[in-house]
């Protein structure tokens, strides 16, 4: 069974103006999601769920996914504040939603095969899109609890123009993840190292260090154990009461290593992720994206 690429997408809204994630950066318009779809069908990815907000339906359905009818079989999903689980109501004044990882559980219904999980605003790039389509594609028939993440090399994923924001990983000697730790201020520095910030202290890490770049491979018993993690989250009183807690997929995976539940093997990979994290990100990506199309990497015209 082809595996489904399931898209982040419900952080959208309905004013196109200043979206990044709808910025068209190629040389006919093609947003950085564009390149995410293109980059899955040919590693090997049978179908496209993207997760929005129910208000956005309509428009969605007429600019984004009549651009790939007849190309791959397209789903939709909704997250919503008040999609809690039976006994749980949504806190009054809570206008944030619950998180990355609740807007995974959407998925639930329309997602029953192995799936990888991205932002709809990185470029991930090809050669990620190919390991962990090949990962997925080459599990057994009803696998549980073998899961993937691609391991981006650090210094693959700066930004010259800032700090970026990464997940710095660990794993064991079979490659598999022990730990996760989101640092928000990571930068090379001008000795040329690479560091992020700890307090009042810089530390450094290797070029190599894999990091996060929220690309996961689950497989749909994933959704059973965040249903029922999601509850003890909301059982928490300072989950409930903190109206800007969110339910991460990081926080999901963690628990789910460190109970001896599953395994998320670290994937390696050469590509060098980019986007537009800062305005003067802008240049730099559309200059990229026609490298990549010049060195032969896609088509002038995706779809």
């Amino acid at each position: 069974m082809k595996p489904t690429l399931f898209l982040l997408a419900a952080g959208m809204g309905s004013r196109y103006g200043g979206l990044k994630q709808l910025d068209g950066l190629g040389p006919n318009g093609e947003t950085i999601m564009d390149y995410s779809i293109f980059d899955a069908i040919r590693g090997g990815f049978g179908k496209i769920v993207w997760v929005i907000r129910k208000d956005f339906e309509e428009q969605f359905r007429s600019q984004i996914l009549s651009k790939y009818e007849g190309k791959v079989p397209c789903e939709l999903c909704f997250q919503a504040l008040d999609a809690l689980p039976e006994g749980f109501k949504c806190p009054e004044g809570r206008v944030k939603p619950w998180g990355t990882n609740h807007a995974v559980l959407m998925g639930k219904d329309v997602i029953k095969e192995p799936f990888c999980v991205i932002n709809c605003d990185d470029f991930y790039g090809r050669d990620a899109f190919e390991k962990i389509g090949k990962y997925l594609s080459d599990l057994p028939e009803n696998a549980k609890g073998k899961y993937a993440m691609v391991g981006f090399r650090v210094c693959n994923t700066l930004s010259e123009n800032g700090t970026v924001a990464r997940g710095v990983c660990e794993y064991n000697d079979k490659h598999h993840l022990t730990d996760v730790v989101e640092r928000t201020e990571i930068k090379r520095m001008e000795d040329g190292s690479i560091r992020y910030r700890d307090g009042e202290d810089w530390v450094a890490v290797g070029e190599n260090t894999p990091v996060s770049m929220n690309m996961w491979g689950f497989t749909p018993d994933y959704f059973e154990y965040s249903e029922e993690y999601f509850k003890e989250f909301l059982s928490d009183p300072k989950n409930m009461e903190n109206l800007k807690a969110e339910f991460f997929i990081p926080l999901m995976v963690n628990k789910l290593i460190n109970d001896g539940t599953a395994t998320v093997e670290v994937l390696d990979t050469t590509s060098k992720w980019f986007g537009v994290t800062y305005a003067a990100d802008r240049p730099d990506t559309v200059s990229r994206i026609q490298k990549l199309i010049d060195a032969g990497e896609y088509p002038n015209k995706l779809f």
